[in-house]
Formats: C-alpha cells, structure tokens, sequence
C-alpha cells in the first residue's frame, strides 16, 4: 500500500489532490494510538501518514493561543506551553503515549479535565484541513472570538478521519495553576452523584469531578491558599470519608482513572454518554458487571474496561435502557460488526455532512459502519 507522509499543507494537498484517480481510497493514520476507535478502517488505496506534519507555526503568549501541525504530539505542545506558565487544558490518557494534535481532535478525545474545560472542541480556535478534492479549507484563526465560515473544528471532531485530513490547529490556552489538591471522598455511585452536585452548587470550582474505584475524586486548582481553603471546606462537605491525597496518592488515582481508559489486551473499553441523572443507575450495573469504571459524574460521560465473555448482549442493553451513546474504543470481546448501536436522530445530519466535505467517499470508509453507509444501501 502506497503511504503518504506530508511535513506541510502544501503537501497534504499534493498528497490528496494529485491521487484522486490513482488512489480513490484514503486512511488517514497518526500516532496510532485510537487505531481501535470505532469500526475498523476498509482496505485504503492509500494512507495518509500525519507523523512528520509537525511543529509550532505560532505561539502568542499573551494572547493565549498557539497554532501547531496536527501531526505533532500533543506532549511537545504542552512541553513548549509549560516554560510560559501555560497549557492546553486537556488530559486525556492517551497524551502520554504519543496522541497527535489532530488525532485527539478527531476523536472527540477527553479526560477528567472536561467536566471545567470541555474536550478540544471548546479549545480549539482555528483550524485548517485538506478535503477529498484536493480544496485547502480554514476557519476561525488566532482571536477567542471568530464568527465566520463553517466551525470546521466542530465538524471534524469526532470523524475519525472520515471527512478530511486535518493539517493545523490554533489552540487556546490557559494558565498553568500554581497549586494543584486533590481530595477523595469514599461513596458509592449514587452518593457520589449528588455530592459533585453540591460541590458545583456551593461554587469551590472543582477542575475534575471523577469517580473512579468506590471514590470520588476532586480536582482543584489555583493559588496554594486557594487551595488549600477549598479543600478544607470540601473536607467538611464529604464527611469522615473525605480526605486530601498526597501528592503521590494523587498521581496514582489519576493514573489510576487514565488507566482504565488506555485498557490492556484482551479487554473491552468503550465510553458510554448518558444524561448525568442516569449516570448512577448506569454505573452500578456496570460495576456489578464486573467492570472498572470512571465516570465523570457531573457531565454524564462514563469510561468503562470490561474483561472476559462477549460484551455484545450488554451494550445493546444500554442502548435500549439507557439510550446510551457508546463509543467502542478497544474492541477485545465484541463481534466485529459491534462497534456502534443503533444509528442516532442525528444519522442523516451526519449523512449529509459527509456528502458535503466528502462527496467522492475518499476517507475513513467504515469507520462508522454501518452508519455513514446506510445512506448508500436506501439509494
């Protein structure tokens, strides 16, 4: 298979433009490490390799933006942040094993920091992709406030490389806290749900809300009296089973949460979102699955490792219980034909997308099997 690998826009448009005949087919590929994420990818004529489009084409400190290659690691960009005092407020645990920029966009990829700052959608500005005619396309740019063209941000997150390459990416920023606490409250699921409730009514602005492994962890962050003040008072408000974590109980709870989400071989993890009234009934089935869970209680969107036996059965229950949007991202113990449920209200929207930035069906053929295909079956 003929692989492309582009160091620049100029050249994901040669790559993409130049092979509309010769290779109608694209996979667009990165770090690999979401190379599981949904269905699996059709036989491609060729792939698009985004490893070597790499690099800061701006940093604007004090405007708190940054505009990189989405090819580069997302490591190296918050590495380049950390020296001014700043960050991309984002943790999703596949950072630490090498996730690209514009894989973490495609994926719709988060951690526990988006019950505060969302997931990359929220944090992204600006944006530049190269569609399936070869057409270079921009939107947003280097101010927090931009209004014009399509928000192809919010379009390509989430495709799984399924409408374009994405090429750049201007990113906001946030300041590094000088004082990071984490507090853990022993609850179970549905205790856990009503006290991040309190702790977002009584305003102590937790930064993550994740209840993971019988606790409830809260993350807090701001000057080291701010802190600290508001650990006391969440102390008071979880009870004899709250308590703050030293910094190394910290790391590993956290590790702990990332874990789970990265799964091992031979195990089934897949992201489950629900309305967060649902979260708690939903969680303790799962736990009495067996099953590792983190769910960040707040905002409804739980990450969940199953091990052992078919999964099959179980997600559709979900499905039809819960209504639960789920998201396959290993798929160790589920058919091969498992990787999504029923097509969402918003299928035709999504149909309709495609048709727009993707008219040839150049990208991603069956990463949402059978979703983006069932359009083509009717006709």
């Amino acid at each position: 298979m003929t692989t492309f690998s582009p160091s620049t826009v100029e050249e994901v448009h040669a790559a993409v433009a130049d092979t509309r005949a010769s290779h109608p087919r694209l996979l667009v590929t990165g770090a690999g490490t979401a190379s599981e994420w949904g269905a699996p990818a059709e036989p491609a004529d060729a792939v698009i390799d985004t490893t070597s489009l790499t690099g800061v084409l701006k940093y604007a400190p004090s405007d708190l933006t940054i505009a990189v290659r989405a090819g580069t690691p997302f490591t190296t960009v918050q590495e380049t942040l950390r020296g001014a005092g700043q960050r991309v407020a984002l943790d999703a645990a596949r950072a630490r094993r090498g996730a690209t920029v514009g894989g973490l966009l495609a994926t719709a990829d988060a951690g526990p920091l988006r019950t505060t700052f969302g997931s990359l959608r929220d944090l992204v500005i600006g944006t530049t992709v190269v569609l399936g005619d070869g057409t270079v396309a921009r939107s947003g740019g280097h101010v927090i406030k931009n209004v014009a063209g399509y928000d192809l941000a919010k379009l390509f997150h989430g495709s799984l490389g399924t409408l374009g390459v994405v090429a750049e990416v201007v990113l906001r920023l946030h300041p590094l806290p000088q004082a990071v606490g984490t507090v853990a409250i022993e609850a179970e699921a549905a205790e856990a749900f009503d006290l991040a409730g309190k702790v977002v009514m009584t305003g102590l602005e937790a930064s993550a809300l994740e209840w993971s492994g019988g606790r409830l962890l809260v993350k807090l962050e701001g000057t080291p009296e701010g802190v600290e003040q508001r650990e006391r008072e969440l102390c008071r408000l979880g009870g004899t089973t709250a308590r703050v974590l030293t910094d190394e109980e910290a790391d590993a709870a956290w590790t702990g949460v990332a874990a789970i989400a990265d799964g091992v071989r031979g195990t089934t993890v897949v992201r489950i979102g629900t309305m967060p009234a649902g979260g708690p009934v939903l969680v303790a089935r799962l736990v009495a699955e067996g099953a590792a869970v983190t769910s960040s209680m707040a905002i409804g969107v739980h990450t969940v490792q199953l091990t052992g036996g078919d999964h099959d059965e179980l997600l559709t229950q979900f499905h039809q219980e819960f209504g639960a949007a789920v998201t396959v991202l290993r798929r160790d113990g589920l058919s091969a034909g498992r990787a999504w449920g029923p097509p969402p209200a918003p299928v035709r929207v999504m149909q309709a997308i495609k048709r727009q930035f993707d008219p040839a069906g150049r990208f991603g053929a069956g990463r949402f099997s059978l979703w983006l295909e069932e359009e083509e079956r009717a006709s």
